[in-house]
């Protein structure tokens, strides 16, 4: 076989799609063996069932939730389950009261924080900060006794400590005590701060209530609902430091974007850490650079800005510059799966309601593996006829239909099991819908290459060139094709919910898929097919016979004789005539009928 330009660009196509099936392949064994990839696309809920939630929506103040609360929520929480990489999720309202979620197989802790946290960001100054430890709760030393069990004095040292610890016990409930009787009076700053980090905000009444506070007393439960307009006492989240923050100079509504990604020190390094990178909107911008120029070079804590969620301090950093850009990060105790989860919340923004997880309960598939069984069947007799009608039409060059689609049955299975291993997919009842449908117009590709280069035949080119003029006339129209199946699969997905959107996805994947088959195997395939004995003979059995299809074109103004139908050539080769003169050019008929008058002359 000659090394043609065409031969050695169909062996590289072939090699690149050999590559990218090997490559996907060995990515999931590296999945398999190493993480928690499967050698199956993972199923959706209504072939295997899950985890249903039914949340209830906390009234506060008497005032009942309204639909377009629900609503809201519902719609934040999708975003949440979807950035967890939880596919076909069932989200709905149940009542006035109730939101139901439903997850494909086992819900994991992170997921169920995303669904259950309300995520309300406050920035916040700090102005005080304590241990947040009760020392006095602390349980006293047990007496000392000898080898026989009797009391042993205890040291000068010791008694002092414990003498030390009574006092503290003391304070500390004679602080309670004062706490308890302060007024909402004493709380108020006789002067008006300046702003939101001026120490006046400390009057004595919230220093008292400040030194009585501790990280695991009911007060420290009840900080989520602060008014924002006021001096804030609060824990970080390991409970054993304590603040006392100024009222609340930026909320979470001017974040735009937060991204969890590996903490870095000033010479650009990683750390180890994760932090959460906040990106705010304009106004956000402006004002977070103002409080960075005022805090940066304050003592120390009024130097600190505190990240606060849920009245919780996730961070307290010092301010070390001015922050101009409007990004800031929140750093602590942060793991991968953490940062990541509270940036999905920053991101897709705080629900308007509180909800409490009213109850929690496995649910089995709605549809189950006999209906995929069914679906797959249907598939399976749709592909038969494909087959029998390739063989029937194309005869040998149907065989090339059915390695096409077989290669286009394997790419689609690696790239769903991969998509289900790094992306949370899952394959629902109407994903397989989507693939059955896919090989309805993955077929006509190969029919519309093979007509081209059939039409190519019938115009006199040889084989090997009508390969290549077909391909070039066939391809413009299967880009068509697939590109107008492709943008409905883009316009579904993004305006789709649910099963819906799994079905768009499926029906993308494959129109993909189908225009990387034709392109680096079917035509490859087809032009080192066209350069065999069998094809270039033009065997009957060949699907390309050009005396089958009725070709007359032999070479530049050379035609071949015009085949009279007698009675044994059959009403095949007259029908096989007739197309041959009605596809024939001006210029053939003109050339045909000279060379019809000249054999008239000489006889």
């Amino acid at each position: 076989m000659a090394s043609t330009p065409a031969v050695r660009g169909a062996r590289r196509s072939l090699v690149f799609l050999l590559v990218l099936l090997v490559g996907l392949a060995g990515l999931i064994t590296y999945g398999v063996f190493r993480s928690d990839a499967t050698w199956t696309p993972k199923l959706a809920l209504d072939l295997q069932g899950g985890t249903q939630i039914l949340l209830a929506a906390e009234q506060t103040d008497g005032k009942t939730v309204s639909g377009e609360q629900l609503q809201q929520a519902v719609s934040i929480i999708r975003q949440r389950v979807d950035a967890a990489g939880v596919s076909e999720a069932e989200i709905t309202t149940q009542g006035n009261q109730h939101i139901s979620v439903s997850i494909p197989g086992k819900a994991d802790e992170a997921t169920l924080n995303r669904i259950e946290a309300s995520a309300k960001l406050d920035f916040r100054p700090v102005l005080a900060t304590g241990i947040g430890v009760d020392l006095t709760q602390q349980p006293a030393p047990e007496p000392k006794t000898d080898e026989d069990g009797n009391p042993v004095e205890l040291t000068d040292a010791e008694k002092a400590a414990e003498e030390t610890r009574q006092q503290a016990i003391a304070a500390a409930d004679e602080a309670r005590a004062k706490a308890d009787a302060l007024t909402p009076e004493d709380l108020v700053p006789e002067t008006k701060p300046d702003n939101a980090g001026d120490l006046a905000w400390i009057t004595p009444g919230l220093q008292t209530k400040f030194d009585a506070f501790t990280c695991q007393s009911d007060a420290a439960l009840e900080t989520g609902n602060a008014d924002p307009d006021v001096p804030l006492i609060t824990c970080d989240e390991t409970g054993t430091q304590k603040y006392i923050l100024g009222p609340v100079e930026l909320k979470g509504d001017v974040i735009t974007d937060a991204s969890a990604q590996m903490a870095t020190n000033q010479n650009g390094a990683t750390t180890g850490g994760w932090v959460v990178q906040i990106t705010m909107n304009k106004k956000g911008t402006e004002v977070f650079g103002k409080i960075s120029t005022r805090l940066y070079g304050a003592p120390t804590p009024q130097d600190q800005f505190a990240f606060v969620l849920d009245g919780r301090v996730l961070s307290a950093p010092q301010m070390q510059g001015q922050i101009l850009d409007g990004r800031p990060s929140i750093s602590g105790n942060f793991t991968q799966e953490t940062s990541q989860a509270l940036a999905d919340q920053l991101k897709f923004g705080a629900l308007p309601i509180d909800f409490t997880v009213q109850s929690q309960e496995d649910i089995s598939a709605t549809l189950g593996a006999s209906q995929l069984g069914y679906g797959l069947l249907a598939g399976l007799i749709g592909l038969l006829l494909v087959v029998v009608y390739s063989l029937f039409q194309y005869r040998a060059l149907g065989s090339l239909t059915i390695a096409s689609l077989a290669i286009a049955g394997v790419l689609t299975y690696l790239l769903l099991t991969f998509f289900s291993w790094r992306q949370g997919y899952r394959l629902s009842l109407a994903g397989v819908a989507g693939i059955i449908v896919a090989v309805g117009f993955t077929a006509d590709s190969f029919i519309v290459y093979f007509e081209r280069i059939r039409d190519a035949l019938r115009d006199g080119f040889s084989i090997d060139r009508a390969v290549e003029h077909g391909w070039k006339r066939a391809f413009r129209t299967v880009l068509a094709s697939d590109g107008v199946n492709f943008l409905a699969a883009v316009i579904l997905f993004i305006l789709a919910v649910g099963n819906v959107k799994g079905f768009a996805f499926t029906l993308g994947l494959t129109t993909l898929v189908d225009v990387l088959v034709v392109a680096l195997f079917t035509h490859p395939m087809m032009t080192l097919l066209a350069r065999t004995r069998f094809y270039q003979s033009g065997h009957p059995f060949s699907g390309l016979d050009p005396k089958r299809l009725g070709a007359v074109y032999r070479g530049r103004a050379q035609f071949r004789e015009p085949v009279i139908a007698s009675k044994g050539a059959g009403k095949k080769v007259a029908r096989s005539q007739k197309e041959a003169e009605r596809r024939q050019t001006i210029a053939e008929r003109k050339a045909a009928e000279a060379a019809g008058a000249t054999v008239g002359k000489e006889s």
